[in-house]
């Protein structure tokens, strides 16, 4: 079994695999823990599923926190005995990456492409609703040609209410109208609506900017199927796309380690 880690600004998402097989998926908070800490909490949570750490033969972590990178590459060798994969230069993918520096593209971008490519093909657009928002441009060559990133939802709900003295922090549900009738629904509207049409003006732009029209578009992350019901430009929604593309990383890279 292998153990796969996408350590966000947010949340660290976990996957355990067997083969291309997603057995489990677990979910802890970005935190100052320890390793220590963070062993236990995944220790107890896999003992829950009833599985075990000695099962898992190997990891990979990718990583937008740099300050958790050095605790879990530690706490992986400690308590699982083994050294990580961590995705980054060196690294097989099965894509070109076409950004002027490589290095600035974040892994979990990487991993979200790879695993658009080999799973529904190309060209794509990938598009990952996380604390940010960032889409990703695939050629059908393979070429991953760039992007953008943009606020994400829940950053720009709570950005408003902390900003506005009358303006209350809202639950992100769609309203049934756009023309809402009362503060919350207001908000809701504004802000569910808004950041949907967003996704659909870019959506648009990068299909004509790269030539790519018949792109086909797959949407990741926490708030994907908020934003899929709003708009009519998303194809697929897979919740579990980077933890897919980081086992398929380490499936193109496991000769580097040598496996307990």
């Amino acid at each position: 079994m292998i153990i796969v880690f996408d350590i966000g600004n947010t949340n660290i998402k976990i996957g355990l695999f067997e083969d291309s097989e997603l057995v489990e998926t677990l979910r802890i908070a970005s935190s100052n823990k320890t390793g220590d800490e963070y062993w236990v909490l995944i220790k107890d949570m896999l003992a829950l599923k009833n599985l075990s750490a000695r099962d898992v033969k190997g990891a990979i972590i990718s990583s937008v926190n740099p300050s958790l990178n050095y605790t879990f590459e530690h706490m992986v060798e400690v308590y699982f005995g083994f050294k990580p994969l961590v995705v980054g230069a060196g690294l097989k993918t099965g894509l070109m990456v076409k950004y002027d520096n490589p290095r600035e593209l974040g892994a979990d971008r990487v991993a979200g492409c790879v695993a658009a490519y080999r799973l529904y093909g190309a060209p794509c657009i990938v598009i990952d609703c996380g604390t940010a928002t960032t889409f990703n441009v695939v050629s059908g060559a393979g070429e991953l040609l760039g992007g953008a990133i943009s606020f994400g939802l829940k950053a720009a709900a709570e950005s408003l209410a902390a900003s506005a003295a009358r303006l209350p922090e809202v639950e992100l549900a769609t309203p049934s109208s756009a023309i809402g009738k009362t503060t919350i629904t207001n908000m809701q509207s504004g802000i569910i609506f808004g950041y949907s049409g967003m996704v659909e003006s870019m959506v648009r732009r990068l299909k004509i900017e790269s030539g790519l029209k018949d792109a086909k578009v797959i949407a990741t992350g926490g708030i994907s199927d908020i934003v899929n019901n709003c708009v009519d430009v998303i194809d697929v929604v897979d919740r579990t796309l980077t933890l897919r593309g980081l086992n398929i990383i380490y499936g193109l890279n496991a000769d580097k380690l040598k496996l307990r």
